[in-house]
């Protein structure tokens, strides 16, 4: 996947002036590094300026470094983590999730509620209880909520009545289902109940809601998935024109032998490469990183390979027989990377969601001859 990028970068970089072979060649580019990243074409920026659910950026900030490098490749159990807001925006413990943006091909891994509980009124919290019953509901009936066989328990848990802060509930069922048939899709109804299971009336634990709390607040969907690209790679076939094209010395301007030919005697190493989501025109919809590092290997592997290069055996038989020209039409072996790692973007999908996305093979770690 890096080599693909790498050609694709050379592609889409914009020049001045362009003719209009080159901007073909750069749109047809961009849209293959899309199909790199999962996508057929790029979310439009938000329509108001937004910020993404802290749970995100902290979950971001956990998994990957400043650039998006993965800093631990097994705290994720798949590599897509969408967010959805609640859209009911009602008082009422009533919430509805539009689950649209999730493909068909995505495994369900794991749902969460993820609900704010508010400090309590002194007067609402009963003198002789200091925990209620949690429950939450998947709404089959939406007309009937309070009917039997409308609602199917999902999660249930004893509470604090003091304190506030995150509660989070699984509903991994549910989400299942809802993907399955998104017609089934009536939401969730939350109850908060005494431990007897007797009703409060009014009830001395709320949550935060979308209408008369602050947005960083509002319920919130949780939603771990796999895609199923975990270490594909997209074929480069049918991709036009993608050799790269030798440098034009002109006539009169001879370019030294020893400055020629300093890439073939420098040894294979790691060199940089920045890749700029701003300067490809990403970073409307692109949250973080701004641009990462992928790096590229260049040089020499010339006979005989040091321990240093980290040839492989078979690199090494053929450096041999390279060199003591033992058969004809056996090159040198080539400098490659022999270490790749994934990135994590964080980005707002067509629907405004926030999703983080983990993709494999994006980052030269180290390189060798192979």
């Amino acid at each position: 996947m890096l080599g693909t990028i790498l050609l694709l970068l050379a592609l889409a970089k914009p020049t001045c002036p362009s003719p209009a072979g080159a901007e073909s060649q750069r749109a047809e580019a961009l849209k293959r590094l899309l199909e790199v990243f999962g996508m057929e074409d790029p979310p439009p920026p938000p329509a108001h300026v937004k910020q993404p659910p802290q749970y995100m950026v902290d979950l971001f900030n956990t998994i990957a470094n400043a650039d998006g490098v993965t800093k631990n490749p097994d705290i994720l159990e798949g590599n897509t983590v969408r967010s959805f807001l609640d859209k009911t925006q009602s008082e009422e413990m009533r919430f509805l999730f539009v689950l649209s943006s999730v493909a068909k091909s995505e495994k369900i891994l794991t749902a969460e509620l993820h609900l704010f509980r508010l400090w309590p009124r002194v007067t609402d919290v009963p003198k002789k209880h200091h925990l209620c019953q949690v429950s939450v509901y998947q709404v089959l009936e939406r007309s009937e909520v309070a009917a039997p066989g409308s609602r199917k328990l999902l999660a249930a848990r004893l509470v604090p009545l003091q304190g506030s802060g995150w509660e989070v509930f699984a509903i991994t069922q549910a989400v299942r289902d809802w993907t399955e048939d998104e017609s089934s899709n009536q939401g969730l109804l939350v109850t908060v109940q005494g431990l007897g299971g007797s009703p409060f009336e009014p009830p001395p634990l709320q949550f935060a809601s979308g209408r008369d709390h602050h947005e960083s607040k509002r319920p919130m969907l949780v939603l771990f998935t796999d895609d199923g690209r975990r270490g594909a790679s997209p074929s480069m076939a049918g991709f036009p024109d993608f050799q790269p094209q030798a440098p034009v010395v002109p006539a009169k301007l001879s370019v030294p032998r020893s400055t020629r030919s300093l890439d073939r005697l420098q040894p294979c190493q790691r060199h940089p490469l920045s890749v700029d989501f701003e300067e490809i025109g990403w970073s409307g919809w692109i949250i973080s990183p701004r641009g990462y590092n992928a790096y590229h290997c260049k040089g020499s592997c010339p006979f005989p390979l040091g321990e240093n290069m980290r040839p492989t055996n078979h690199a090494t038989v053929q450096s041999i027989i390279n060199a003591l020209k033992l058969s004809e039409g056996v090159s040198s072996p080539c400098c490659v990377p022999d270490k790749l790692y994934s990135i994590n973007l964080l980005y707002f999908d067509d629907d405004e969601n926030v999703v983080l996305k983990q993709y494999d093979d994006m980052v030269a770690g180290s390189c060798g001859c192979h």
